[in-house]
Formats: C-alpha cells, structure tokens, sequence
C-alpha cells in the first residue's frame, strides 16, 4: 500500500478526498501558519484542519514537521525539524539547518521583540479585544522600538513596507493598507500568536536601553540568538 493510499483510507471517515489533504499540506507548507480570522479561503482550511487534525500532524511527522494548534485564537503554526514549540520545554535534539528554516533580518527580529513588548503591555491594561488582538498605532511602535531598542525602523520606505509586509505575511500583525506603514495616525493590530512565536525568556531580556543603539543591537542579537522560535517555516 502507498503513503497516498493509506492517507486517502484515513481520510474516509472525515469525508474528505485526499486532494483536499493535499491543498491543505501545501498550504501549510508554503505558508507555515494558517490563521481563520485572516481571510475566506484560510477560514475554510482551517475548519478543513479541525477535521483532519490527526491525520495532518501524522504526515508532517514523516518530515520532523510538528504543529501547534490554538482552538482558542483558531491558528496553526507549523515548527522546523529541531526547534521549540509552545509546548515543548526544550528542542529536540536533533540538526536541522535546511530550507525549512528562513532566517530574519535584524529589522524583523527587532521589530518582533517590540510587538511582543507591547502586546504584553496591552495584555496588562486589558486592551486586548475579543479575538485577542492588541491594536496599537504605528507611531507608538516606532516610539517603543526607540524607547526597548534605541533603534528606529529603516529609513528608506520600501525598506520599512517590506519589513511590517513580512510580519504580515508570518500572521503576527494585521493591517489595512500598505500605506498605512506611513501614516503615524493608521492602527495595526497585533495577533495573539505573537505570544507563541517569542519565548518568555526573550522578553524578559529585552528592557529598555538608555545606552543607546550599540546597546539595542546587542539586545537584539543576544536575543535573536538566544530565541530559536525567531526561524520559520515559510
């Protein structure tokens, strides 16, 4: 019996062709998260996964891929051969330096820590809204990453775009318009998954820094290195 064949008897009982197995593995796979809240098409597949569960952590187990999925925010989040999971105290202890993994820039990874930062503060002031977003305005994020990092988003705009764009992409922010980066008065709001892609331990080294931007790169990249969950799957 083939792999397809033995996926596709599994799949029977959900009522489900293997074909829409696949869409959703190759969904996964390109993305690396799948988030309802995001759109029509990924509302589908998520409900698609709900089904389906067992069958899809069973296939990505074949390639070391494990899955975190939170009914609470209705998200999955799929995690390289190798690294920490939200429910796992350590990595596995296993090398994995493959395509899986793409590293982010210096401004992603700053970026990341300061939403995380200030989705915590939100989370304390109870401004957290009914799907667990924090909503902040972009100009209080450039203000916390000078006042966490004493750094400041690139300078150039497509630079700055393509930064917040990426987050976008990762499903740790949400924005309206691409031209809402450049307007200090545009909200962005910040996913509750933000929680799970930072460890504790990264937050709890990041305090703002009086001594200037030497000392924000050095907190960045202490943490970056420090914070396995900062390398996803595309």
């Amino acid at each position: 019996m083939s792999l397809n064949q033995y996926l596709a008897g599994r799949l029977s009982a959900s009522g489900l062709e293997f074909e829409a197995l696949q869409e959703l593995l190759i969904r996964l796979m390109n993305y690396g998260v799948l988030s309802r809240e995001e759109s029509q098409t990924e509302r589908e597949l998520y409900d698609r996964f709900v089904r389906i569960e067992e069958i899809v952590a069973e296939a990505l187990a074949l390639y070391g891929i494990r899955l975190y999925h939170d009914r609470r925010f209705e998200y999955v989040r799929l995690y390289p051969p190798g690294s920490r999971t939200p429910t796992s105290d350590s990595a596995e202890e296993q090398a994995f330096g493959g395509g899986l993994r793409a590293r982010l820039s210096q401004h992603e990874i700053a970026l990341i820590l300061v939403l995380r930062a200030q989705y915590d503060k939100a989370l304390r002031e109870g401004k957290i809204d009914e799907r667990g977003y924090a909503v902040e305005p972009f100009e209080a994020v450039s203000l916390a990453m000078k006042n966490w990092l004493s750094r400041s988003l690139p300078e150039k705009a497509t630079e700055r775009k393509r930064v917040f764009q990426r987050l976008r992409q990762l499903r740790l922010i949400d924005f309206r318009e691409d031209d809402d980066v450049e307007r200090s008065e545009a909200w962005l709001r910040i996913h509750p998954m933000i929680v799970d892609f930072v460890s504790r331990e990264a937050i709890d080294a990041l305090q703002p820094s009086p001594a200037g931007a030497a000392a924000g790169n050095e907190t960045v990249a202490a943490t970056a290195a420090a914070t396995s969950e900062i390398e996803d799957v595309p």
